[in-house]
């Protein structure tokens, strides 16, 4: 009779992903995991069949852990205030699962910071069409202005080089929330670039 199965699927791919909290994704390896776990290696290929598989199990469920983050925020009175704030908390309490999935690309999954921008503009459109009484594309853009600036702010802090609190990164977002919204509702045709670039700067250096 064969050897009973100790571990199931799920609880090696949570063990890969604690090693990646904890160290980084390079330090997900046969060896780390099977000593996280206190086994051998072999358990680890009776369920995956190599590595690679492994390490795209652990790239979902930390996308998966980012998402929870995001739902969270998006439950939030103001949507953006909870996004904004699940992101920086998200980059702050996760650092290398940050990296995984915004600094990095690994070879053989599907991700990077274009694909979590898409994922995350699919999620807050209807609550920023609905509260900013914009259009879909008027929502995506919007959500892309704001996202580019707390991707700069979350990676200061991941990389130990940010100098400003949370409150004042905050305090950002809504200067550059504010800015685009009231753009644009005053400037016609601004989101999809169809607009007079030089004249509106001149009006605005003359007031």
């Amino acid at each position: 009779m064969p050897p009973k199965v100790k571990f199931q699927k799920e609880e090696i791919a949570n063990a890969a992903l604690s090693i990646a909290r904890q160290k980084g994704f390079d330090a997900v390896t046969a060896r780390e995991v099977a000593k996280e776990l206190h086994v051998s290696v072999g358990p680890i290929f009776t369920w995956f069949e190599n590595m690679e598989q492994l390490k795209a199990a652990v790239y979902d469920l930390a996308k998966a852990r980012y998402l929870e983050y995001l739902k969270q925020g998006l439950s939030n009175e103001i949507p953006f205030h909870g996004v904004w704030r699940q992101y920086l908390r998200f980059a702050r309490e996760e650092p290398e699962l940050y990296r995984l999935l915004f600094l990095t690309k690994p070879d053989g999954v599907s991700g990077g910071a274009i694909e979590a921008l898409r994922v995350s503009q699919d999620l807050a459109r209807p609550s920023i069409m609905r509260i900013y009484n914009m259009s879909a594309h008027e929502a995506d853009c919007f959500f892309r202005d704001i996202w580019l600036v707390a991707f700069s702010c979350a990676t200061l802090i991941v990389t130990d080089d940010c100098p400003f609190t949370d409150e004042q990164m905050l305090a950002v977002g809504t200067e550059i929330s504010l800015s685009i919204c009231k753009a644009y509702k005053e400037i016609p045709g601004l989101p999809e670039g169809n607009y007079d670039r030089d004249a509106i700067f001149s009006a605005l250096v003359k007031a």
